[in-house]
C-alpha cells in the first residue's frame, strides 16, 4: 500500500534513527576523546577517499539527468566539494584537517593506504548512483538528513578533546552545517514528489538503507584495522608513514 507523503517521510527518517553511522562505536570513541593520534589519522585518511569520490558520484548522476533545471541545482554539490573561485571547497578543507593531525596532505590526496573495505564501499556507492534509477540515486543521498547532528557533535567533541582542533582544521564540518540543508531540502522534496507508488517508495527506502550501510561499513573497517583487533590489512596505512615530518626531512 502506498504511504502518504508524511508517512513516507517518517519512514525515511526512521531509517536514519536506526541505521545512521552516528550510532557506530567509532564515533563515540572519536567524539569522546578516546582515539589515539594514529586512530584519528586513519579516520582522516579513509574518510578522504569518500570525500574525494562524492563529486565523481554527483557528476555521474548529472550525466544522466535530462532536465537542465535539475542539473543546475545539483551542480552546486560538486562546487561545494571541488571549490570555485570564491569557495575553496570541502576537499581542500579536508586536506587542511589532514595537515592539522600531522599528515602530509599530498599523501592523503594520493589515496595510498586507504583500507580495501573503504574502497569497496565507496566505489559501490558511486556505481550505485551511476547505474540505479534517478529516484534511487537521489534517495541514497538523503543520509544528509541526519548529518547536521553528527557534524555539530563532532565539532564539539573534537574542540574539547584534541589539540589539533580549531576553526581552521574543523572548517569542513562548519561549512557542511551551512551547505547540507539546501541539498537535503531539495533531495527530500524530490524523492517525496517522485515516490508515488508503493514500489517506488520501497526502492527509495532500500536505497537509503544501502547508503547507511556504505557509511557504516567504512567505520567497521576502521575499527577492525586500528582499534580492535587492530589488524591492518596489506597495503593499508601503517602508523608512522605519510607524516608531515617525513616530507620536511
Amino acid at each position: 500500500m502506498t504511504q502518504t507523503r508524511d508517512e513516507f517521510e517518517a519512514r525515511l527518517r526512521q531509517i536514519g534513527a536506526e541505521r545512521y553511522h552516528d550510532l557506530h562505536p567509532f564515533h563515540d570513541l572519536l567524539h569522546g576523546g578516546g582515539c589515539t593520534p594514529d586512530q584519528v589519522r586513519a579516520w582522516v585518511i579513509n574518510r578522504y577517499y569518500y570525500q574525494h569520490s562524492i563529486p565523481m558520484k554527483d557528476a555521474a548522476f548529472m550525466s544522466r539527468v535530462e532536465d537542465p533545471d535539475m542539473r543546475r541545482i545539483w551542480r552546486s554539490r560538486i562546487e561545494d566539494h571541488d571549490g570555485t573561485d570564491q569557495n575553496e571547497g570541502g576537499i581542500r578543507r579536508w586536506l587542511r584537517l589532514a595537515e592539522a593531525v600531522g599528515l602530509d596532505p599530498d599523501y592523503v590526496a594520493s589515496c595510498k593506504g586507504v583500507l580495501p573495505a573503504t574502497k569497496f564501499a565507496v566505489d559501490a556507492y558511486v556505481r550505485f548512483v551511476r547505474e540505479k534509477t534517478l529516484l534511487e540515486a537521489v534517495a541514497a543521498s538523503l543520509t544528509e538528513l541526519f548529518a547536521p547532528k553528527i557534524h555539530a557533535s563532532r565539532i564539539e567533541g573534537l574542540l574539547k578533546h584534541y589539540d589539533f582542533a580549531d576553526d581552521a582544521s574543523l572548517s569542513y564540518f562548519r561549512n557542511r552545517l551551512k551547505e547540507a540543508p539546501k541539498d537535503v531540502a531539495f533531495g527530500l522534496a524530490w524523492v517525496l514528489d517522485h515516490s508515488d507508488t508503493a514500489e517506488k517508495q520501497d526502492a527509495a527506502a532500500d536505497a537509503l538503507i544501502f547508503k547507511t550501510d556504505v557509511l557504516w561499513s567504512q567505520l567497521d573497517a576502521l575499527w577492525c584495522a586500528y582499534v580492535e583487533p587492530a589488524r591492518i590489512p596489506p597495503g593499508a596505512w601503517v602508523p608512522g608513514t605519510g607524516l608531515l615530518l617525513q616530507r620536511a626531512s
